[in-house]
């Protein structure tokens, strides 16, 4: 089997080079591309792509991508792979823009990540992403021939943050716009969760933290990563001790670095970077795009379409929420999968050609409402896309209770007599993998990962339910709510996961290696962490008192998911999951950017049975 599925991805390999040539030269043979610097409102000059389709019998709409990443090759005569979003759209025809934003590659101007929104008229003088979007739209219309006077804008990651930056106060020409994977705020998405820092993301600080000098077409941070030869991140990250370290060692001149250290908590640096609050009063269409297993961001696509629902009722405003690890509805592999877990076939093609391109075609060529469901959403239990007429949807509370013996109960409470502890050591954290892994940019396939490993441990609270009867569908918001008691400790985080345990008698998939045995695994479905002293407020951190009875209060982001008969429904709950985010001291320190090896203290936490976790 294992030659058999070498021999496919092979095969896979050659066809998907073969593809991509078969795309450049459709590409050369029907777009011409021009470059230009578009001058914004403030001097500055932006490096622009234009591809224009060569058949000008018609008039077509712009579709626009402005990024941080190069909008390579450069050269009027050097051509991209692909176009846009999809083949699809690429043959749909559309005039194509590619920007580099401000402070990066062939731009002027000083970078800044995520620069704070200006509210306002955006023909004032103040700058910001949706500033210089609206100037970019202002020069497009008025200089590219062919063009039909409308303009939509995609991107995934970090050019989603800048599609959605472009939202408010945007440009009359501006139609359709789809954030996928964008960043919402950056104290809850990618750099930090609920106020605890992921200390896995540390070699991506170079990207984002070192201005250029000068224009450049090559990456100018290169020489910056850490590029250690590094065998398991778990003892690595370890050996490296407090975050202190990481100042001193490597990141001294990294500007978001100190960044971090010099605002660990959610004051008003952040906030006024956080894009949420300034989605009021949109007039255009958005489709916002995500994954349910994108550990990158998760938080940005639910907040933003939630955030625009809210505020703009009759606006069309839709959501789209797949299977899918960061970015992976923008390619088709055949088999869309997420580290062990199989979900299905060519669904990354069928959103492009059902869902992406419906979105923008009906919008910016047939003027008409796209023909598609307020949510469009994957059910990642019983692989399956389901819609529904609002988000999250209209359904039944389910309260998941702790009791004795490891007991899940469902919607029933426990008893608060009932006390739950265990040993949290800061020393010997609990792994947020279970397989030896050397540094990544980012960690990714964790996400669906075997949690017998965490299961196995002293400092890991389970609670399981029996085996099911019938399926059991958790869908919507969830929401951890524990009442807590620390001993010894001023402080500590708390990771809460829902787990779906599979049959011992699950077959393998096709796709895993033969030592990846499914019966009885632990899929992780959804997991987030909370920074105990940010219960109050994240931005009014505050020690614990020992001894006394505290709430901690946190969403763990939405889910769609059945625990299928024949499954059992688990929730973990334990307080270090490393390298993935940093350790909490757990002696109370003010910035525990400036913590020292000696203040890494073990403690005891005690979990009261009126805890809970809450659907809806």
């Amino acid at each position: 089997m294992r030659m058999r599925l070498s021999i496919c991805f092979c095969l896979l390999f050659v066809f998907n080079l073969g593809l991509k040539a078969q795309q450049a030269d459709y590409i050369k043979e029907n777009y011409e591309k021009k470059e230009y610097e578009i001058e914004m409102r403030d001097g500055v000059r932006l490096f622009t792509q234009v591809y224009s389709p060569k058949d000008q019998s018609r008039t077509y709409p712009f579709l626009m991508q402005r990024t941080c990443y190069s909008v390579r090759p450069y050269g009027e005569d050097q051509y991209k792979e692909r176009l846009g979003p999809s083949e699809k759209l690429m043959r749909e025809g559309y005039i194509f823009v590619y920007q580099d934003v401000r402070g990066r590659y062939m731009s002027e101007g000083t970078f800044d990540n995520m620069r704070p929104n200006v509210p306002g008229n955006k023909k004032r003088k103040g700058i910001d992403e949706s500033s210089d979007t609206y100037d970019t739209i202002e020069w497009l219309l008025e200089n590219i021939e062919g063009n039909n006077g409308k303009v939509g804008q995609w991107g995934i990651s970090y050019p989603g943050f800048y599609t959605a930056a472009a939202i408010p106060d945007a440009h009359p020409a501006l139609k359709a716009s789809s954030p996928q994977a964008p960043i919402g705020d950056f104290y809850f998405d990618d750099f930090h969760h609920n106020g605890a820092l992921l200390q896995s993301y540390l070699v991506a600080y170079p990207v984002f933290g070192v201005q250029k000098t000068e224009k450049t077409t090559k990456s100018w941070y290169g020489s910056q990563f850490i590029r250690e030869r590094v065998a398991d991140a778990y003892d690595w990250h370890l050996d490296l001790g407090p975050l202190s370290n990481v100042t001193e060692k490597y990141y001294k001149d990294n500007f978001f670095w100190q960044q971090m250290v010099e605002h660990p908590n959610y004051d008003e640096f952040w906030q006024k970077r956080g894009l949420i609050q300034h989605l009021g009063k949109i007039d255009h269409s958005v489709m916002t795009v995500g994954g349910f297993f994108d550990a990158e961001d998760l938080y940005g696509p639910l907040s933003i379409y939630k955030k625009l629902e809210k505020e703009n009722p009759d606006a069309f405003n839709i959501i789209v929420m797949g299977p899918w690890s960061h970015g992976d509805w923008a390619r088709e592999r055949g088999q869309q999968t997420v580290n062990h877990i199989y979900f299905g076939d060519s669904l990354s093609t069928q959103y492009q050609h059902e869902v992406e391109a419906e979105f923008f075609n009906a919008i910016l060529k047939e003027d008409r409402k796209p023909k598609l469901p307020e949510a469009y959403i994957f059910d990642t239990g019983l692989n399956k896309w389901n819609s529904f007429d609002q988000w999250p949807p209209a359904s039944e509370s389910l309260r998941l209770g702790f009791g004795k013996d490891g007991k899940l109960l469902i919607n029933k409470e426990g008893s608060e007599n009932d006390v739950f502890e265990y040993v949290s050591d800061p020393s010997k954290p609990v792994p947020y993998r279970s397989v030896t892994e050397g540094l990544t940019f980012t960690p990714r396939a964790y996400m669906t990962d075997d949690q017998r490993h965490a299961n196995r441990r002293t400092d890991v609270l389970s609670f399981s339910t029996d085996i099911m009867e019938e399926d059991l569908l958790l869908s919507g918001e969830l929401m951890a709510e524990l009442d807590v008691v620390l001993e010894g400790i001023q402080d500590a985080d708390f990771v809460v996961k829902v787990i779906d345990v599979f049959p011992a008698d699950h077959p393998d998939f096709e796709h895993n290696d033969k030592n990846i045995k499914m019966g009885s695994y632990q899929m992780l479905v959804r997991a987030e962490v909370m920074r105990g002293r940010y219960r109050n407020g994240f931005d009014k951190p505050e020690p614990f008192v020992e001894g006394t009875v505290e709430t901690v209060d946190f969403k763990l982001q939405d889910i769609c998911h059945t625990i299928k008969k024949g499954h059992k429904l688990m929730i973990q709950i334990h307080s270090t999951w490393f390298p993935y985010i940093d350790r909490n001291p757990q002696k109370y320190i003010e910035n525990i950017f400036e913590a020292e090896q000696e203040d890494f203290i073990k403690g005891t936490i005690k979990v009261l049975g009126s805890s809970s976790v809450k659907l809806n």
